[in-house]
């Protein structure tokens, strides 16, 4: 049975956004190895179509930037919308029964499967259905935006907590 985790870049007054801080050369590497030995990714519309930036080879990428695309190209990706009537290449839409879904998805399949957008996550951990969160420290502070927590805060348990790079923690907690 796979695994659903939730991880994102996150200040530390508890917003994401991808426009105002970016991974360090760390980080970074670290997230390609994750994308390399993730099952999946589960996608909302709006990270996906952020994320359709892997789709495209660019000629300004470094080798990293290449290493990446790779990965996210390789793996499935199941994306969850009312409103695209298409995605890309290795990609899926799922259906309106978001929970049946992605129970079907978890007891099919084995090894992490990647939540990414807060929106999606909020469905989900009101679900029941995320079994890990990954909060990706930053020192920054943002003072608006997108909570990383765009619901309800579940009770959590800490479980590991770790330095990634020069200014990262990684916080890993699971539903207590």
């Amino acid at each position: 049975m796979a695994k659903l985790v939730f991880g994102m870049n996150q200040s530390l007054d508890g917003y994401v956004d991808h426009d105002r801080f970016a991974p360090d050369p760390v980080l970074f590497r670290h997230f390609i190895e994750e994308a390399e030995g993730q099952t999946g990714s589960v996608y909302g519309r709006k990270m996906y179509e952020i994320m359709r930036y892997w789709d495209d080879d660019h000629p300004d990428w470094e080798p990293e930037g290449a290493a990446f695309a790779a990965a996210w190209r390789r793996q499935p990706k199941w994306v969850v919308s009312r409103t695209l009537e298409s995605v890309g290449p290795n990609a899926t839409l799922v259906g309106d029964d978001l929970g049946s879904a992605i129970r079907a998805l978890k007891a099919e399949r084995d090894g992490e499967i990647e939540v990414a957008g807060p929106d999606l996550a909020r469905s989900l951990t009101e679900l029941g259905l995320i079994d890990e969160y990954r909060i990706y420290l930053h020192p920054v502070v943002l003072g608006h935006g997108t909570p990383y927590f765009a619901g309800p805060r579940p009770p959590l348990h800490l479980v590991a907590s770790d330095r990634i790079g020069e200014d990262v923690i990684r916080l890993t907690y699971v539903p207590a």
